[in-house]
């Protein structure tokens, strides 16, 4: 054997004796943490009022005056470059569209019925005012059908508002028969396909928005990151009388009920997750040590096109779709401080999430594909309800308090869930991990099809896909 050969073969087993060290090493699982209930309320902890009071839409005529006015005044938005649609951000040609609809065609009274439709409510939890939707099907004592509670969890830019497509579809399918349900645009009545017909279960939904994020309160202390937010929703179920109950999100709601799923195994039934990812520090080196070169020892024939090339597909995603996510976690008042006084600032920062988030090839469209999936009514029902409550610095304060040093020294990613869980894994979601890499997070993981359609925002864009799998999945581990 030639030196050049000797040297080739001595580089080679060095490189798979660091790969094994280091995933030997990545192995170690730390100790579930235990968190105490802290008072995350202004000053010092004092009696709390822990009733449950009913909640209303109610935006003041002052605050719909100051928003008519800011966006009259605007200025003149900056042309854009030409020919580049929507690669350089939200295109301002487009947002004047929006913008101009907003003024002219949206109307607040009518949003406000329509998110009034369901029942909301507040109660106080750890010194913060918590609001949340509450659902409860009507079914009859001769069903058949079993009621589980559901937690639903946004995340950001969403709101609880995402959830109003795929509310009527959980709560109300019945066995055997077509369900009328009303048409959230329009006087029509959607019917639902065969495939909720004959269901076992129907679903009792809690969705509360999270601490900092539109009409619940922010915290006023640093600290208050995912895995304390989990504490405070795993306290609102008890406080509603679930001490087990099956949780659901996608974006922060997936990190939160994860992590969730770690703290309180003994009150999760169930997880379902529609951002499935293995972020633990094992799951990182296979994908890049082994990933990166024998890319098919992680993923199927069907993952590759997701997974494959690694360093291409990361680059998508981290170098051209990451940088708020960097901001966010480290200077989030700065960036909010425009944000919270330009409405207009405010929908190019959250609806240009809305284009390439769906799906990534938009932002090669002039119109950025926004009403492919969305209804502009839709879309600025979700703007709205952060600018009326003021919400969007307290809400990208998440990302500094999950992702800081502090957090991951208590390595909840690297712990694997104990709860039975399914994951929805969309083609155009941002990132898609290979079930190899899924089952070290989720050893219990029962289900996690790719389907073809839908992206980031499932329940508002692909609601009754991302329903039945709900119902697949939580009847299967029944």
């Amino acid at each position: 054997m030639g030196i050049v050969s000797k040297g080739v073969l001595g580089l080679v087993l060095a490189i798979i004796t660091y790969i094994v060290v280091a995933i030997n090493k990545a192995s170690y699982i730390p100790e579930v943490p235990i968190y105490p209930e802290t008072w995350w309320g202004k000053g010092d902890p004092a009696k709390e009022d822990t009733s449950i009071k009913p909640f209303k839409v109610d935006v003041s005529k002052q605050i719909l005056d100051d928003l008519k006015d800011r966006l009259d005044r605007a200025l003149p938005l900056q042309p854009p470059l030409e020919g580049v649609k929507q690669n350089y951000g939200m295109n301002s040609n487009l947002l004047q569209k929006i913008v101009d609809y907003w003024k002219n065609d949206y109307n607040w009274t009518e949003r406000q019925l329509l998110l009034n439709q369901y029942p909301h409510y507040s109660t106080s939890i750890q010194g913060l005012k918590i609001h949340f939707i509450h659902v409860k099907p009507s079914i009859s004592k001769e069903s058949n059908v079993k009621v589980l509670p559901l937690l639903l969890v946004h995340g950001w830019p969403g709101s609880v508002r995402e959830f109003y497509e795929i509310i009527p579809i959980l709560s109300k399918p019945q066995p055997g028969k077509h369900e009328k349900l009303p048409n959230l645009y329009s006087n029509e009545t959607a019917i639902f396909p065969l495939d909720f017909l004959g269901r076992k279960v129907v679903f009792e939904l809690i969705i509360p928005s999270l601490p900092g994020y539109g009409f619940s309160e922010a915290t006023s202390k640093p600290g208050l990151s995912a895995e304390r937010i989990g504490q405070i929703l795993k306290n609102l179920m008890i406080r509603l009388g679930h001490e087990k109950f099956y949780a659901q999100g996608g974006d922060w709601g997936s990190i939160i009920t994860s992590h969730m799923s770690v703290l309180y195994p003994n009150n999760l039934l169930g997880l379902h997750l529609n951002m499935c990812a293995c972020i633990a520090k094992l799951c990182s080196l296979k994908q890049w040590l082994i990933g990166t070169i024998f890319p098919s020892l992680i993923a199927t024939e069907e993952e590759m096109p997701f997974f494959a090339p690694v360093v291409t597909k990361a680059a998508e995603v981290f170098l051209l779709e990451m940088g708020y996510l960097h901001i966010q976690s480290t200077k989030p008042d700065t960036v909010g401080v425009a944000l919270r006084d330009s409405p207009v600032g405010l929908a190019a920062y959250i609806l240009e999430k809305f284009t390439t988030w769906t799906n990534r090839k938009w932002k090669n469209l002039e119109d950025g594909g926004l009403t492919k999936k969305f209804t502009l009514d839709q879309l600025l029902d979700n703007v709205m309800i952060y600018w009326v409550t003021r919400s969007i610095t307290t809400s990208q304060r998440l990302y500094s308090e999950t992702f800081n040093k502090n957090m991951a020294g208590y390595g909840l990613n690297d712990i694997p869930s104990k709860v039975s869980t399914g994951c929805a894994r969309f083609a155009n979601e941002i990132t898609i991990h290979p079930e190899s890499l899924l089952r070290y997070k989720y050893p219990k993981l029962i289900q996690a099809p790719i389907y073809a359609d839908g992206g980031h925002f499932a329940a508002s864009e692909v609601p009754e896909v991302l329903a039945k799998d709900i119902y697949d999945f939580i009847e299967k581990i029944l």
